[in-house]
């Protein structure tokens, strides 16, 4: 059973801008995916507290106004501060179960003084503890108005049974060189996870997949219009412009070949489990491997730098 890999995606709703009650969610679902025997269960990009829609919706790019300050303030508010233990109940969930975990969190950095926030994917293993945080390297288009840039500190790989198993938040996993980091650390199980959409999943799950031979997991989460909390800070003028639906899913696997295991599924929430099997990893590199055979470390060659940012080195 080494070979074989049983794998839940998470597609579910955040309580938007409510980090408590998104967790509780959050538990649930790794409970459930627990007591059906998964080995690892994927949650969406910036699950907790939730995706900053509003942005889109309010004029986010206006400068010093009331409406975009008040968000900003509640959405850091709700941010996950790691070092305070925020993850600690979900990490005794992973090893009461013996269930790895790639979360998706909107992490407020206490190393980068604790008041700016970072799209960041963590890993917690079987054992419940947190192996790499990744802050997402660049955040998209209005992101980059709520969201900071993040390092390659959490570009890591980890050991899953037979397989090696990194991931990436959203855009990232269209740059080349992010997902080349990841293949030359032995990378052939990779976690894409986003905010929601299968216009974001439909293309780029096969893509990679098919450029590094290696299995894909893609996991989006769901937000409608009905969704929004009644509490939400300016809710009328947010609902004012807002589509029914936001994000509508479209968590989906793709195997070494490109072809679908799981094709993108759509508005439903809840876990999508399926197991994979290892060996359909040789049998793809046979013919491509992208840092191997197929490789020319003597013509192109990445330099990679993983030191964790900070704006500040104390020597005490």
């Amino acid at each position: 059973m080494e070979n074989t890999l049983k794998i839940a995606m998470a597609q579910i709703t955040p309580v938007l801008l409510n980090k408590v009650e998104t967790l509780k969610k959050v538990e649930n679902a790794i409970t459930e995916a627990g007591k059906q025997g998964c080995e690892l269960v994927v949650f969406g990009e910036a699950l907790v507290p939730g995706y900053p829609f509003w942005l889109a919706l309010t004029g986010g790019a206006e400068w010093n106004t009331t409406v975009n300050k008040e968000l900003h303030a509640t959405y850091v508010r709700n941010a996950i501060q790691i070092e305070e233990g925020e993850l600690d109940a979900i990490c005794a969930l992973a090893k009461k179960y013996g269930i790895a975990v790639y979360l998706g969190i909107m992490e407020r950095a206490k190393n980068r003084g604790g008041h700016s926030i970072y799209a960041s994917l963590v890993y917690i293993d079987a054992e419940g503890d947190i192996k790499s945080v990744h802050r997402k390297l660049q955040p998209t288009y209005d992101e980059r108005l709520t969201w900071a840039p993040g390092d390659g500190n959490g570009l890591q790989v980890h050991p899953l049974k037979k397989f090696t198993v990194g991931g990436l938040n959203c855009w990232e996993n269209w740059m080349p060189l992010p997902r080349t980091a990841l293949y030359g650390l032995g990378e052939n199980l990779h976690i894409a996870v986003w905010p929601g959409s299968d216009h974001n999943t439909k293309d780029i799950t096969r893509f990679i997949a098919r450029e590094s031979r290696s299995f894909v997991v893609s996991v989006s989460s769901l937000m409608a219009k009905k969704d929004f909390p009644k509490d939400t800070p300016h809710l009328e003028q947010i609902l004012e412009k807002t589509p029914d639906v936001l994000a509508n899913g479209g968590s989906c696997i793709a195997g070494p070949d490109g072809e679908w295991i799981v094709e993108p599924v759509l508005h439903d929430e809840g876990l999508i489990i399926q197991t994979i099997d290892f060996d359909r990893v040789y049998e793809e590199r046979q013919n491509f491997d992208p840092v191997g055979h197929y490789s020319r470390p003597d013509v192109t060659k990445l330099t990679v730098n993983r030191e964790r940012q900070s704006t500040v080195y104390y020597k005490d």
